[in-house]
């Protein structure tokens, strides 16, 4: 915990979002902070207020009225906390006026243009195109995509520490050429960081210093075998404050609230899942899955066993505006295969385009509530897999390789993803947090992410995880705490034995004990699904024993003995194989889905 986080009764946190503005006030109770009230607006940052104050203001204006507690005097916040007024701390993120969005460049693409990629959707980017030496373009054709997209920041990498300068110097060069313009305003110069080869410094100087507002730090690949990626993070999300937001309407007076820089959501997002994982030491995925975009967050071990977190953008994955790109990118076969009905393909094209037209629309019949989770499996399942591609260990790098691996070549890095180990899976966004039954919740994130071994399941219960990740800076301890008590929701666990097999074939055998419980021993056949109770707050320890087949994290056919926490659905069983196969013929996919879901208690029966 910060030094200046000490001390700290009440906090006041905003998150400015592209529709809605949130406030939450959180003080210390005892020797625990907890959330007290929760109150939003709708935010202000467009014509006619244009002013992302006034929707700040709307929305402190229902905390107070809801705590009871004076926190406003004319318009202003009352800091630090006097008796019952005020609070000691005011903090916000936001995504209003359509986020950060940057353009990368590096020298090699899977190499350092990567790990500029990488440093940029950590520091809660949207990138939207990477430019390296070796994509294939002509320089003219770079020049336009740069002018055309017209980007908020730009970062530029490339070469490690010592080498060869020539590459990332042309590349300057064609910025140089393109000379974007900002998006928002016109009276300011557009940042460009450059976070590559030391030795190239002045060259870059000498090109840029007098076309863009340049920033440089340390290299964010300083030999092959190591990325930095701090440095830049902070240094993009300092820039996206001076130069993007400074200019957005209203920023400069919340900024001059604020007691911490505004970080950008998706960014404070990632701070609280590392925090979380950092102090429970646990690897941890999580998701939040969006109107337009659906951002994927994760923190796992590396080769060295150092934790490594990452974060990918499918910024054209999303349940209302983004959500017929969801049907082209799966493919409507994918997004059949999860509903558990008879439904015409030209129906079910027409629900999506109303949906696209309607975006703010939600589901009104069960029918409708069913497609609308089948189609948001497919874009969790997009973005998953989008993710595991650039979550991987550095490529390029010497390693030693056995004859067979030798062989096989490749040029990819390995993906960090390693189911097996995960120790935990958070689900957000509206889909997820405001599902009717949690147990709907449970098994779009299983059918979706097709958890292995041991898999503990949460959701945001009202996200407010953007929040959490600015306080963890200036008070982990807070915000870990209100992180476990009232945000997340936990749904339980799930055990899923990696493997395929045939239907009723025998699979795992399981005993299940809670304490002053009766113990509970069953075989479950491959194919099933199995829900037991365990309610939050107890722990079951769990024998199992795959047959020859299967393993469930100690190998094919060997014996785990383990925990498993409870939660508001339990703990599921999943028998089902990884990879999970769902049946083609239609009549058979219906019947087999609507055993699944009823094992669950999914849907409400007639």
């Amino acid at each position: 915990m910060n030094e200046s986080g000490r001390g700290i009764r009440s906090i006041l946190a905003t998150d400015c979002g592209s529709t809605t503005t949130k406030a939450i006030l959180i003080e210390k109770r005892g020797d625990e902070y907890q959330l007290i009230v929760r109150g939003e607006a709708p935010t202000t940052v467009e014509a006619p207020v244009e002013d992302v104050t006034a929707g700040v203001i709307n929305a402190i204006t229902e905390v107070e009225e809801l705590a009871g507690r004076k926190l406003l005097d004319d318009g202003i916040i009352i800091k630090p906390q006097n008796g019952d007024e005020g609070v000691d701390i005011y903090i916000s993120t936001s995504s209003a006026g359509g986020g950060l969005q940057m353009m990368v460049a590096g020298v090699v693409r899977n190499m350092t243009a990567e790990s500029a990629e990488r440093a940029a959707l950590g520091a809660g980017a949207i990138v939207m195109d990477v430019i390296a030496s070796n994509d294939k373009r002509l320089p003219h054709e770079k020049i336009e995509r740069i002018r055309h997209l017209r980007p908020d920041m730009l970062l530029l990498s490339g070469g490690i520490d010592g080498g060869t300068t020539s590459h990332v110097v042309e590349l300057a060069e064609i910025i140089a050429a393109a000379r974007p313009q900002p998006r928002l305003g016109i009276a300011y110069e557009l940042p460009i960081i450059y976070a590559g080869n030391k030795d190239a410094q002045e060259l870059i100087r000498e090109r840029l210093e007098d076309v863009m507002s340049l920033e440089i730090v340390d290299n964010l690949r300083p030999v092959l075998e190591r990325e930095e990626l701090t440095p830049t993070r902070h240094k993009i999300q300092e820039q996206f404050l001076e130069h993007v937001m400074a200019h957005a309407p209203g920023y400069k007076k919340l900024l001059e609230w604020t007691d911490t820089p505004v970080m950008p959501t998706p960014g404070a997002v990632g701070e609280i899942i590392q925090t979380v994982s950092e102090q429970h030491d646990m690897q941890v995925v999580g998701v939040d899955i969006g109107g337009a975009t659906t951002d994927v967050f994760s923190v796992f071990k590396n080769r060295e066993d150092e934790p490594s977190f990452n974060r990918t953008v499918s910024a054209n994955l999303g349940m209302s505006y983004s959500v017929s790109n969801v049907l082209a990118e799966a493919g409507i076969d994918n997004v059949l295969r999860w509903v558990p009905f008879d439904i015409e393909e030209g129906d079910l094209r027409n629900r999506v385009k109303n949906k696209m037209i309607r975006p703010t629309t939600i589901p009104q019949t069960l029918q409708e509530l069913v497609l609308e989770q089948a189609i948001a499996r497919e874009a969790l399942r997009l973005a998953f897999v989008q993710h595991k591609q650039l979550a991987v260990e550095l490529r390029g790098v010497q390693q030693q390789r056995t004859i067979s691996e030798a062989f096989e070549q490749a040029e990819s890095g390995q993906t960090l993803v390693n189911m097996l180990s995960l120790d935990m899976l958070v689900g957000s966004g509206g889909v997820l947090s405001h599902a009717p039954r949690r147990q709907q919740s449970m098994l779009m994130m299983i059918d979706a992410f097709q958890p292995e071994g041991i898999t503990h399941l949460a959701v945001d219960s009202i996200f407010m995880m953007p929040q959490l990740g600015v306080l963890a800076q200036v008070n982990a301890e807070a915000a870990t705490h209100v992180f476990e008590r009232d945000c997340l929701i936990h749904l339980g666990t799930c055990i899923s034995p990696i493997g395929v097999g045939k239907e009723s074939e025998s699979c795992l055998s399981i005993e299940i004990s809670v304490p002053e419980k009766a113990v509970i021993t069953e075989d479950v056949p491959y194919g099933e699904i199995r829900l037991y109770p365990l309610d939050i707050g107890e722990t079951a320890s769990v024998k199992l024993q795959p047959s020859r087949k299967f393993d469930v994290g100690a190998g094919r056919g060997s014996l785990l003995e383990t925990e498993a926490m409870g939660g508001v659905v339990g703990l599921v069983v999943d028998t089902r194989g990884r990879p999970l196969e769902i049946p083609l013929d239609p009549t058979e996919r219906v019947e087999q889905l609507n055993k699944w879901q009823k094992a669950l208690n999914t849907y409400p029966t007639e």
